[in-house]
């Protein structure tokens, strides 16, 4: 999974990203500070792998990871060059969400580059900008298809769905509200992968007091998650500062700063569920001496395609699947334990893979 981080400059976005990461990119106060876009490996907290990795002895634990792209910092005229432009809207075409950092927080001694903090307005000047990209993109793709579609009546479809979605685009809505009217158009518009076709979660920062009632009393969170409901996006409350001094902690300190905070789950684990939910995905285990592992697949996926995941042998030669909850497992004290009381189900090829599955593929190939 890779998720890039956006913003206006000044919002909190590259603090975030190193609180997210450690990656340490440079943070300051001024415009433009990330030129480059910074890549951080994260890891997938997921306690269900450290007790099965002690069940069996694991030599090696590991988790799902999430990709962090931070992509500089975004002003009005982007799509025409203003800014870093266009560099910073070919970083986010790579993307599979957008975490869209927006400050909720005053500050005098952080500039705001529109003077004033304004979370609705901030957005709307991203979302526009990305709208004028994809417009570009647009348009180039009709001009290439409105000359082929003279000689091959085939791309006559295409050329109508294309005209459709620049109509859409041009009275300000995202590509994803245009609702595809077959399986044909669904998979054009996920080949043209538009900007604003992809899901979006805000990160509403805040400052630390706005943090113990997750926003509830700050006007511009209100406002936000207001917008995100109409548009079936994520949005979660942090403190890019607090998250910050978080990341330096080791994991016991870490559990006693949140609880002073009145905090459940650091601003990590909040985007976490939050991209997991958006993207649909879920994970399903494996576990052995060798190794224990946590594996992404989208909600819905079946056994030879979940085997898939972990090679393409298995999948080519799946055969069947012995699967046990891994609350199961853990009870039992182990898979012949668990065999024995019947909780290891064999399962075959539409057997649909859940969440906290320990799956033990057989094929053959």
């Amino acid at each position: 999974m890779k998720l890039g981080i956006v913003g206006l400059p000044n919002v909190g976005k590259s603090t975030l990203f190193n609180s997210l990461t450690k990656a340490g990119a440079e943070s300051a106060n001024y415009p433009f500070c990330t030129i480059d876009p910074n890549v951080g490996v994260v890891a997938v907290p997921d306690e269900r792998l450290k007790l099965l990795g002690d069940l069996y002895h694991s030599r090696k634990v590991t988790p799902a990871v999430i990709e962090f792209v931070d992509i500089a910092g975004l002003v009005k005229g982007a799509s025409k060059g203003e800014g870093l432009g266009n560099q910073f809207l070919s970083n986010i075409r790579e993307v599979d969400a957008i975490v869209h950092v927006v400050r909720c927080f005053e500050d005098a001694n952080v500039i705001h580059v529109d003077g004033s903090v304004d979370p609705l307005r901030d957005i709307e000047t991203i979302n526009l900008e990305l709208i004028f990209s994809d417009l570009e993109v647009l348009e180039r793709r009709i001009s290439k298809v409105s000359k082929t579609a003279r000689m091959d009546k085939t791309y006559a479809k295409e050329l109508e769905l294309l005209l459709k979605l620049k109509e859409h685009l041009e009275s300000g809505k995202p590509a994803k509200t245009l609702e595809a009217q077959d399986e044909d158009e669904l998979a054009l518009l996920k080949e043209i992968n538009l900007l604003t076709s992809k899901p979006v979660i805000y990160a509403a920062n805040v400052g630390e007091e706005d943090l113990p009632d997750d926003g509830a009393s700050n006007p511009g969170v209100a406002k936000v998650r207001e917008l995100a409901e109409k548009e079936h996006s994520e949005v979660f409350v942090i403190c890019a500062q607090i998250e910050q001094e978080i990341s330096e902690l080791d994991e016991e300190e870490k559990g006693l700063f949140l609880e002073e905070l009145g905090l459940a789950q650091s601003g990590l684990q909040k985007l976490i569920q939050a991209s997991y939910r958006i993207l649909g995905l879920m994970s399903f285990l494996t576990a052995g001496e060798d190794e224990t592992r946590a594996w992404t697949i989208k909600i819905g996926t079946k056994a030879p395609q979940a085997a898939g995941k972990i090679h393409s042998d298995f999948e080519r030669g799946f055969i069947k699947a012995e699967v046990v909850n891994y609350k199961d497992l853990l009870e039992q004290g182990s898979l012949a334990a668990a065999r024995e009381k019947g909780l290891v189900g064999i399962e075959g090829k539409d057997y649909v893979v859940k969440d906290g599955d320990v799956i033990l593929f057989r094929f053959n190939v």
